[in-house]
């Protein structure tokens, strides 16, 4: 079992990677990444001529009987969020280390810019949810709960944890959801969260997990069920690297084997002119 002088030791070891990741990967700068994060409502005043009639509070206005447009200001804050499955497919070796580093990047990259970030853990139930605050204490936090999560369940339910997520967190976010996405039916829970928020999935995968090759009947075993699964592979390979469920374009894939920062450089690099 590890003593708090372990911890705070593979803490502040991570805080010194994930300072110069972020300073690679966002150039020192990662609120240009986020543009046009939105509008927040400010007020309600009466219409003036020239005001744009799409503005206009349609309720207000029915029971005032004059019209009134709703008042917005640019959101200056942002508020970033970490959805972190840590199911047991996740729960050990590289995956788990890069995982913590993926994550403690984003959150420390949020002190830069004095932003607010929060952060939700979960395996097949929604395990640890942590409101969005700022700070260094809070961040630091964060990471000592990546780093020693103890689930007390094993599988795996995106479609329950983003439910859950949509329904709890008001304030519009740039919602970083990293997992392997190996499950099932939460296409649906997907687009939903991306309605309201800005979603961004980082799929982390094993080294060996790209394909399964073709020739062989293979047996795995699940490591959240430990159940056994044969798969037929005689005839054709299968790519474990395809998921029509999520959106490419807001999809980062990251391998076990790979640098995983030149993967997150290239998807901030095209956001980045896509949104100028």
């Amino acid at each position: 079992m590890s003593s708090n002088k372990d911890i705070i030791k593979k803490i502040k070891k991570i805080e010194i990677k994930s300072n110069t990741l972020a300073n690679d990967v966002f150039s020192g700068n990662y609120n240009t990444f986020f543009k046009g994060n939105g509008m927040e409502f400010e007020d309600i005043r009466e219409y003036y001529y020239g005001d744009n009639v799409k503005d206009i509070d349609w309720n207000v206005t029915a029971r005032q009987n004059k019209a009134y447009i709703k008042k917005y200001i640019e959101e200056r804050e942002l508020s970033i969020f970490l959805i972190i499955d840590l199911s047991n497919s996740n729960s050990y070796g590289s995956k788990k280390e890069i995982i913590s580093e993926i994550g403690a990047m984003l959150a420390f990259s949020s002190i830069k810019n004095n932003d607010k970030v929060g952060a939700m853990f979960f395996t097949e139930k929604v395990e640890k949810f942590i409101p969005s605050k700022k700070g260094r204490k809070h961040v630091f936090s964060i990471i000592e709960n990546i780093v020693n999560f103890k689930g007390k369940n094993s599988g795996t339910n995106i479609k329950d944890a983003l439910k859950y997520f949509y329904n709890i967190q008001k304030k519009k976010s740039i919602v970083f959801l990293i997992s392997d996405f190996l499950d099932e039916n939460y296409n649906n829970e997907i687009k939903m969260v991306s309605y309201k928020h800005d979603l961004i999935l980082i799929r982390v995968l094993e080294k060996n997990a790209r394909k399964i090759p073709k020739g062989f009947i293979y047996n795995f075993s699940d490591l959240e069920t430990e159940e056994e699964i044969l798969v037929d592979c005689t005839d054709k390979e299968i790519d474990l690297t395809s998921n029509k469920r999520l959106p490419s374009q807001n999809v980062i894939n990251v391998f076990t084997d790979e640098d995983y920062v030149k993967a997150l450089k290239l998807f901030f690099k095209k956001r980045k002119k896509i949104r100028r």
